[in-house]
């Protein structure tokens, strides 16, 4: 998703008024469950630097500055469609992917990359939700997955690293429970709103060949299809 920029939408597609999600450490719980899953609880608070992310992804933050920048693929290209394979290993192919990731989503910059925009069919996920001067909290998720989302929707303005330049609201839970791989290979389950849960949903999209504009009207769905398909052409000729 794309970053907050001068206007008022962000590159995950957020408006500026939105609250980011992060976790504080009174509510978390940072320890095992009887089956060895790592638990954290994650509520919306403001955005001070939250011990949760550094638990999940905390040993390789550093990491990730200093590797090599993606081109990011963009409609029309089909591979935006495809499905993409769950992470069988997590070995240092797959960590390499992630560093890139997250080198090329904070080029763009954004708040979240899924591993397909850049051509790599797998289930893989960047995200990065503070804004600002804000330390950065990178999370590298790992085939993620939606466990329970809630009834109440919420609106907000999405655009897409991989549609630049179009933005428009769209409707989503508001509340989300999650659970992903960290890159150390641990079963993380987490409970987020705000900006968190609104990336996380938007790149789980991304990783089942769906865009945002999929959630719009047919008409704008098709508008939009039919101006990136005419520029692909003329680019093309060029």
């Amino acid at each position: 998703m794309e970053e907050a920029s001068s206007s008022s939408t962000t590159v995950t597609g957020c408006a500026p008024s939105m609250k980011t999600t992060s976790c504080i450490e009174t509510p978390i719980r940072n320890d095992q469950n009887e089956e060895g899953t790592l638990i954290a609880g994650c509520n919306q608070a403001d955005s001070q630097t939250t011990a949760f992310f550094r638990e999940i992804d905390g040993a390789r933050r550093n990491t990730y500055l200093g590797c090599m920048i993606r081109p990011i693929i963009s409609l029309p290209d089909k591979r935006l469609r495809a499905v993409s394979k769950p992470v069988e290993k997590i070995d240092l192919e797959v960590k390499k992917l992630v560093e890139d990731m997250f080198e090329t989503m904070y080029d763009a910059p954004g708040v979240g990359l899924a591993a397909i925009q850049i051509g790599v069919p797998l289930r893989v996920v960047t995200i990065d939700a503070t804004r600002g001067d804000d330390e950065k909290q990178p999370v590298a998720l790992i085939n993620p997955e939606l466990t329970w989302t809630s009834e109440e929707k919420g609106t907000m303005e999405e655009g897409c690293l991989s549609i630049p330049e179009f933005a428009d609201e769209v409707v989503r839970p508001e509340k989300i429970k999650a659970r992903f791989l960290n890159l150390e290979g641990q079963t993380v389950e987490v409970e987020a709103d705000g900006l968190f849960a609104r990336v996380f949903q938007h790149e789980l999209d991304h990783l089942n060949g769906v865009l945002f504009i999929d959630h719009l009207s047919k008409l704008k769905r098709d508008r939009v299809t039919k101006k990136f398909a005419k520029a692909a052409k003329r680019e093309a000729v060029e």
